[in-house]
């Protein structure tokens, strides 16, 4: 019984520090006005978080050997990409790639 109430003191306990981690830039940043240098800067912020993931997820690494193209993500990126330069919208881009990575999937 006790190890129960632990796990579920640690698991709000980490849902807590969570959501304040995400909360409170936010309620801070409402407060005060930040350069225009700093708005433009954080602009890219969400353009490269995007392409970071996408970048490390075509690439399959091993330690001790260089890294070796992932083709099923690399393929199935192929129409999310277009789709994104097409659309322009977040949601058509995520559907298009996990269709387009399922579709790759059940093929290959």
């Amino acid at each position: 019984m006790l190890s129960i109430n632990y796990i579920i003191l640690t698991i709000i306990g980490c849902a807590v520090v969570t959501w304040l981690s995400r909360v409170v830039p936010f309620v801070l940043l409402k407060k005060f006005d930040l350069p225009k240098a700093v708005i433009e800067f954080l602009s890219f912020v969400p353009i490269v978080i995007m392409s970071t993931l996408w970048f490390n997820s075509l690439f399959i690494q091993n330690i001790g050997e260089l890294p070796k193209i992932n083709y099923e993500n690399l393929i199935a990126s192929l129409p999310t990409v277009l789709s994104s330069i097409i659309s322009k919208n977040f949601l058509v881009i995520v559907i298009t790639g996990i269709i387009s990575l399922a579709i790759v999937r059940y093929v290959m």
